[in-house]
């Protein structure tokens, strides 16, 4: 599967985000807590070469803990500092400015010693659309000083803003890959809502979702469906369909079932799911370099 999916104000955001670059110390990368690698963008270290770092887990509060806290201890174990928070409701908030300090705080240490003045860290925050860019940016500055909404790409311009005395941000519009040729990606983004649902079929966002529940979190589907009869997705529609009666006549309207528990996943009705889990990137990982030991012995 490729997906098609670069506007042109996506890339006039990536040229204006090298623009930048040169004007920042460190990197804020945005992801949504519960797909930490399908919300990253593919091209951010040729985007942002040798620039510091600090990974945000945004919206943690719709993540399963128990995966957040792995997603950090895999971060750490390959050296990036991370940090998980909540920016609707600002919890963990403080942790973006001591993280950023302590990424940067050699190369401060080294200006000191050069004769160089202290200032304030100069950051920008990346990140695709729909991560909550936006909600952070207000939360921090607390005002409401660039248009939020739930619709990929809202967040138009590009603005400094000063969070205190110890920190300057670039806010800059997401950045979302040309194309991906990956189906699990596509899903798990159109799940989350970082993709236009007119993008996908939502029949097959839906049976991923209903299939992933069932192998990861089957006691959630069965608090959802209320019961623990095995059946299909398509079964899934049907029993969902006729319980809302979202039927015409004697057809069952697939498609709005669809819609619905594509709306219910997003809404939590199904429960906190994490749609990435670090074991995955892991396994993935472990054969990447056995490819590449194999072709060293060839």
């Amino acid at each position: 599967m490729t997906i098609q999916w670069f506007p042109g104000h996506m890339a006039k955001a990536r040229r204006q985000v090298t623009e930048k670059l040169k004007l920042v110390d460190i990197i804020f990368e945005l992801v949504d807590a519960r797909l930490p690698i399908s919300s990253a963008n593919p091209m951010m270290h040729e985007i942002i070469h040798q620039k510091r770092r600090v990974v945000i887990l945004n919206k943690s509060d719709m993540a399963d803990p128990s995966i957040t806290e792995k997603w950090l201890e895999y971060y750490e174990k390959q050296g990036i500092r991370a940090v998980a928070i909540n920016s609707k409701d600002g919890k963990g908030l403080h942790k973006l400015t001591k993280a950023a300090q302590a990424e940067m705080s050699e190369k401060f240490e080294r200006n000191l010693k050069r004769g160089m003045r202290p200032r304030a860290i100069r950051a920008m925050i990346l990140g695709i659309p729909n991560v909550g860019k936006s909600t952070l940016i207000n939360r921090l500055v607390k005002k409401n000083i660039t248009q939020t909404g739930n619709r990929p790409g809202v967040t138009k311009a590009q603005q400094w803003i000063k969070v205190g005395k110890e920190l300057e941000l670039l806010d800059t519009p997401g950045i979302l890959w040309p194309k991906f040729e990956d189906s699990e990606v596509g899903y798990r983004l159109a799940l989350t809502g970082a993709i236009k649902d007119d993008i996908l079929n939502l029949i097959d966002v839906s049976d991923y979702g209903y299939d992933y529940a069932a192998k990861y979190y089957p006691a959630f589907l069965m608090s959802y469906l209320g019961t623990d009869e095995p059946m299909t997705p398509k079964e899934m529609l049907e029993r969902l369909a006729l319980n809302r009666q979202l039927t015409d006549g004697e057809h069952i309207d697939y498609s709005r079932a669809a819609e619905h528990f594509v709306r219910d996943f997003r809404a939590l009705k199904l429960g906190r799911i994490t749609l990435d889990r670090p074991e995955e990137l892991e396994m993935a990982e472990e054969a990447d370099e056995e490819v590449v030991s194999s072709d060293e012995q060839a």
